[in-house]
């Protein structure tokens, strides 16, 4: 069972740039499939971006797509989520998240089955 913790996030003007880490511990990490998800307030969770376990592929909402880029280190057993050109409503709960072992990428929530406590992103305008 893989363990999530976030960090990174923090309060920056609209068009900076952060980058997030989420750390794992658990021997799974390498083996499941990963994602970050968000959630504005008053709204509900959706899916940021994703990566897969083995062959590097990734997905990204398009809202995204071209501003945050999702890598890992399986080495480090760490998640990064890098995000350049920040708007103001990019301001979130960022989670990450992972799959259970061996499964596929999945842009929906309900498919990951352990998460982070969350880091807040707060963007200025």
């Amino acid at each position: 069972q893989v363990q999530l913790v976030e960090s990174g996030g923090g309060l920056v003007q609209a068009g900076d740039s952060l980058r997030l880490s989420c750390a794992a511990s658990g021997r799974t990490f390498g083996n499941s499939a990963m994602g970050w998800f968000r959630q504005p307030p008053g709204k509900e969770r959706e899916f940021v971006a994703a990566h897969s376990r083995l062959d590097g592929r990734t997905y990204y909402n398009p809202s995204v797509k071209g501003r945050f880029t999702i890598s890992r280190d399986n080495f480090k057993n760490t998640l990064y989520l890098q995000m350049t050109s920040l708007y103001v409503e990019d301001t979130a709960v960022y989670y990450c998240a992972a799959r259970p072992a061996l499964l596929a990428s999945s842009i929906f929530v309900q498919d990951y089955t352990t998460w982070g406590q969350g880091t807040q992103v707060t963007v200025s305008s």
